[in-house]
């Protein structure tokens, strides 16, 4: 008996050490915020400022838009390659914008550089907005020939194409989210520089009236320049009421709430979706709004309540209507190619909801019969910020420069080549393949940066050739960025 109850207290002891080791700290959390907005640095184009902190990246892109007698210099890269697309990085640049709006006074120290992530990604977009009247440039470069190459965005050679939208070629999806990352960012810089904010609001209500007035999807107009590549799958009328929503909240005008209130069934409001992307801002866009019913007591918005409780419950074991897919060791789990992007997205969600839920009294999420409450969100958000971070099977940070062991062989060109400084020689668009296929360490570390992740059953191949698992992206990290900053403290 004595035997079994010794063997019984050291399990239990054990069990507890494996916890607090596992455990993180707020300072953890801290550090991986401040390293999760440097890796916008490493995705920089354009000429890098004096401020720079990832010095192995140097100016590049620094004629994108000449051979149109635009100036289109600036932006991100969206991932490993040497493209600007416009989707994914006004997606990226919405995000970063809501992170620091709802979280921004958890930030700190870091707060002036999350903001100056959302000016890297708006003063282009301001610019790629603005150059020509009727038009939104929404990409440079040809992802098809970009993709035979693997060179340092510094080496370039490839033809910089640019593509844009307009009245004839509509692209009503990726001008709805220019429109949402502008008005978000409005609300960023409100108080810091009114000036600004003032433009970036003014130029949102613009690329909006021209997003709804010629509406089409942009996939249709462009075809294979960004088919498959960012594809616009769920159409165009997320964008739309996700553009409005943000606007509204930027604005507070309510020819928005009308516009709302107006099409929202026709552009998907009562439709539930269970993911959040780049792609389909559905739920994403359901729990802005809700914001407005909870915070705000905006009774129009009640309907988004409903439809984000509905969300919320799909994520939740247990729930009447649970449907999210987890991995053995606990991570959330939507699809084989860049995983940790459903992660992070929902886990922002989840904490956002959250929020909202504790402004209001007595604020639960219903789901069915049952009610879940928000401290129950932000628990099962931290499950999956902990695994990304490390507290998974492999033991494995998921973040590129966090903890003891993270992926060594990330798919991204500026970080497996050597960087300009250390082999100032020109490295041509197939000399550089030997470096993708090569078995060493990435010479620059691309600090922060999180990948696509592991598979369903926790499995991760530290491959570089392996883009859907290695390969980081912009859209990743934004949502990120808040939720780390949410728990950094906590």
């Amino acid at each position: 008996m004595f035997t079994n109850l010794r063997h019984d207290i050291f399990c239990l002891t054990l069990f507890l050490l494996i916890l607090s080791c596992s455990a993180f700290t707020p300072q953890d959390y801290a550090n991986a915020l401040e390293k999760s907005i440097l890796f916008f640095e490493g995705q920089r184009s354009g000429r890098l400022p004096p401020t720079q902190r990832l010095t192995w990246r140097a100016d590049s892109g620094l004629s994108d838009g000449s051979g149109y007698h635009v100036d289109l210099v600036g932006g991100y890269y969206d991932a490993g390659d040497n493209v600007k697309f416009g989707l994914p990085m006004a997606f990226t640049t919405t995000l970063l914008a809501w992170s620091v709006i709802e979280f921004g006074s958890s930030m700190k120290n870091q707060l002036e550089n999350a903001k100056d992530a959302v000016r890297w990604g708006t003063d282009y977009l301001l610019k790629a907005a603005t150059a020509t009247p009727g038009t939104l440039y929404i990409q440079v470069g040809d992802p098809n020939n970009d993709h035979h190459c693997w060179e340092r965005p510094e080496d370039m050679d490839t033809m910089r194409s640019v593509y844009k939208v307009s009245s004839q070629n509509p692209g009503s999806d990726v001008a709805a989210e220019t429109a949402a990352a502008l008005a978000a960012a409005s609300i960023v810089f409100k108080d810091s520089d009114p000036s600004y904010s003032h433009t970036l609001l003014k130029t949102a209500m613009e690329v909006f009236d021209f997003a709804d007035k010629y509406r089409g999807s942009y996939s249709d107009s462009l075809g294979s320049v960004v088919c498959p590549f960012y594809c616009s799958y769920s159409g165009y009328h997320d964008e739309l009421l996700w553009g409005a929503s943000w606007l509204h909240r930027a604005s507070g005008n309510n020819s928005y709430l009308t516009y709302i209130q107006s099409n929202g069934q026709t552009l998907g409001a009562d439709e539930d979706d269970y993911s959040f992307s780049w792609d389909d801002k559905r739920a994403g866009t359901k729990v802005l709004l809700s914001q407005g019913f909870l915070e705000q007591n905006i009774q129009e918005f009640q309907l988004y309540k409903s439809h984000s409780d509905n969300y919320i419950c799909s994520l939740i074991p247990g729930s009447p209507s649970f449907q999210a897919q987890y991995t053995p060791g606990g991570l959330f789990y939507k699809g084989s190619e860049s995983n940790l992007q459903y992660v992070t997205t929902s886990s922002f969600l989840l904490l956002a909801y959250a929020k909202y839920l504790r402004s209001h009294e007595g604020g639960v999420a219903s789901c069915g019969t049952s009610t879940i409450t928000s401290d129950k969100l932000v628990s099962l958000a931290k499950k999956q910020v902990d695994y990304i971070l490390g507290n998974n099977p492999a033991k494995m940070s998921y973040m590129v420069g966090f903890g003891q062991k993270y992926p060594q062989h990330v798919h991204h060109r500026g970080s497996s080549l050597p960087s300009v400084r250390a082999h100032p020689a020109r490295i041509s668009c197939s000399d550089g393949f030997q470096y993708l296929y090569s078995a060493s360490p990435n010479p620059n570390v691309l600090v922060g940066a999180v990948v696509g992740g592991p598979d369903n059953r926790d499995g991760f191949a530290d491959d570089r050739n392996n883009y859907q698992q290695s390969e980081p992206a912009t859209y990743i990290n934004a949502p990120f960025v808040g939720a780390l900053a949410f728990f950094s403290d906590q």
